[in-house]
């Protein structure tokens, strides 16, 4: 299977399946000396794990993440670095029954069209589980651009019609609310909807913000490279995203000029900034210095109870129950998995950023 590899100068490549012996990521390129120990990493893991809240599925898996290679005396060592999560929690028979038909919403199809064969548990590659790799590869790059000043910062801002209200914004609260919203009031009202879907056999789907602040200007390459294509891309790739949005997104279709533009200023300590940011701090593919808005569009989860419509392998039309753990709503959990996707994206960018100009190569090895 090709298409498990991402990036240019930090190569990244999950492996496993979600009811197999184990899923990981083998990271290569990222850079000698900087401290990590397996805390570093298990701090994101636990934050997209199932079984935590009443917002996700009732599977548990601890999730636990191994470092095997590329660390040495608690420091990255410049050589490849692979990093292991066990499963624990399969019950594949709940899946049995799945290798005879094509579950709405799912890959099934695809996959017995693609390779005339799939791994019917779970999904295989394409379950949710696959980006525990993303995830824990995306704590080694936040933890390295954090100490360059940027952060990371994903967040739940809408599930089905409940949005977070600005004006309640509370960083705190991402980290302790189930829904991942920083909104207290936004996330009761969540809570209530993905509990009435659960009531219902269904399933719903919302929106997750990331907020880059701290990246210089110049970031990205103008022209196949830009930094709003290889974010696009990056968060795309992620399973259930559908759409996604730098900035005003698809509302500057019915601006004007003159109030899509942000004027650029100099403040009065002499830096340069911009009154407004309705370029999601991306001009031209490059960054412009002001917070970096990336948005991605999460559909509902595809695996619900109640009865569907679909076709057997024998070309037959039937009526199926899908059996097993699922959750009501993915995105809570896929917060982090964003997050993840724009660090390793930006750090990416970031390196080769740095010999784009003769000045930064002479001062560098002067």
């Amino acid at each position: 299977m090709a298409g498990s590899i991402f990036g240019k100068n930090i190569s990244v490549s999950t492996w496993g399946e979600s009811h197999g012996k184990a899923l990981g990521v083998v990271i290569d390129g990222f850079p000698a000396g900087m401290e990590l120990c397996e805390e570093d990493i298990q701090k994101f893991l636990d934050r997209r794990k199932p079984g935590t809240s009443a917002a996700t599925t009732s599977r548990k898996e601890d999730d636990l993440v191994e470092i095997l290679s590329g660390v040495f005396e608690g420091k990255t060592t410049g050589t490849p670095i692979s990093l292991m999560v066990k499963n624990t929690s399969q019950r594949s028979a709940d899946y049995s029954e799945i290798a005879q038909y094509y579950r709405p919403g799912h890959a099934d199809f695809g996959f017995d069209s693609k390779y005339g064969f799939r791994d019917y548990r779970g999904g295989g590659r394409s379950s949710g589980r696959e980006t525990i790799g993303r995830v824990a590869s995306g704590a080694l790059c936040s933890k390295l651009l954090s100490q360059m000043g940027i952060e990371v910062c994903a967040f739940t801002k809408a599930i089905g019609d409940v949005e977070i209200d600005s004006k309640n914004f509370d960083k705190k609260a991402i980290y302790s609310t189930p829904t991942v919203m920083p909104d207290a009031e936004a996330d009761k009202r969540a809570m209530e909807l993905i509990a009435k879907c659960r009531e219902e056999m269904d399933s719903i789907g919302g929106v997750i913000e990331c907020r880059i602040t701290g990246v210089p200007a110049g970031i990205g390459d103008p022209v196949f490279d830009k930094l709003d294509a290889r974010l696009s891309a990056a968060v795309m790739s992620v399973g259930a995203v559908k759409a996604v949005e730098i900035g005003d997104g698809t509302k500057v279709s019915a601006f004007r000029g003159s109030e899509n533009n942000d004027e650029f200023v100099v403040n009065e300590n002499g830096a340069v900034s911009k009154k407004t940011n309705h370029s999601g701090g991306i001009l031209g593919g490059m960054s412009d210095g002001s917070e970096i808005i990336v948005r991605a569009y999460v559909k509902p989860t595809p695996s619900i109870a109640s009865t569907q419509s679909t076709i057997n392998k024998s070309g037959e039309n039937i009526s199926v129950n899908i059996k097993g753990r699922h959750d009501p709503v993915v995105v809570p959990r896929a917060v982090v998995v964003v997050e993840s996707m724009c660090a390793l994206t930006l750090l990416d960018l970031m390196i080769s950023n740095m010999s784009s100009r003769a000045d930064y190569l002479i001062d560098f090895y002067k």
